[in-house]
């Protein structure tokens, strides 16, 4: 079998068990509120962001109010997303970037994106990727471990991943890769139990039962781990937004 043709199953196979359709995983109505959402994104599970952008989009309902804002207001309305005194002061200064030098329209183009506070190659891709349609690729820690797992690439460093699934990714899947490989990351190749008997792509990844903490019985300490974790979540989401660790 060729590199082309491994490639090949195991998009097939992640298409077959993920679907195809490319929608993020962050919830948003327009342009900036995913830039927004993106930003708060980090270190972070979209889970927990799309908890605290319910509130945070009907109290900054436009981009002036976001630029108008008081940091340690917003520090406090996003708090639980953690890193919470940087993502507010790019929030607004991001906010206030795209009034003066946008007009408060969301570019397109990478350079334009990657030149607002806050916005590194990963936001502007989610952007690009979900808004515009422009294939991309957004390498976070699930797609970087995974891709290195796979054999897709060999490097740490998120861009230099992400120009080698350029290259070896067809692209009309570069959209669905980044999905596909998160949710993969999740729920099965995870970083410290991935359960590599129960994975599908365990025949075309050369990395099967290498792993840390690997095999059948990672996937029940996984399973373990995954549910004393919703528990604190579930305990963690009903708590004051301002008795919230920022580690979330």
């Amino acid at each position: 079998m060729t590199e082309q043709e491994r490639i090949a199953r195991i998009l097939g196979r992640l298409d077959e068990a993920y679907g195809t359709d490319s929608h993020t995983y962050l919830e948003y109505g327009n342009a900036w509120q995913l830039l927004v959402a993106t930003i708060l994104s980090a270190q972070c599970t979209d889970a927990r962001v799309n908890l605290v952008t319910q509130d945070l989009f009907r109290k900054y309902d436009s981009l002036e109010k976001f630029a108008a804002a008081r940091q340690e207001e917003l520090e406090q309305d996003i708090y639980s997303t953690g890193f919470y005194h940087h993502k507010a002061k790019n929030i607004i200064a991001c906010a206030q970037a795209l009034l003066e030098r946008h007009g408060g329209e969301v570019p397109s183009d990478i350079e334009s994106l990657t030149a607002l506070p806050g916005v590194g190659r990963k936001t502007a891709n989610v952007v690009r990727g979900n808004v515009y349609g422009v294939p991309s690729i957004v390498v976070d820690t699930h797609v970087g471990r995974i891709a290195r797992r796979l054999g897709l690439s060999a490097n740490d460093d998120p861009v230099k991943v992400e120009f080698d699934l350029m290259e070896k990714i067809p692209e009309d899947h570069w959209i669905l890769i980044n999905l596909h490989l998160i949710a993969l990351g999740r729920s099965i190749c995870k970083s410290q139990r991935p359960d590599c008997e129960a994975c599908f792509l365990k025949e075309e990844c050369p990395s099967r039962g290498k792993a840390s903490g690997s095999g059948k019985g990672a996937g029940k300490a996984g399973k373990a781990s995954a549910k004393a974790g919703k528990k604190a979540g579930n305990a963690s989401a009903k708590a004051p937004a301002w008795k919230k660790s920022p580690a979330e």
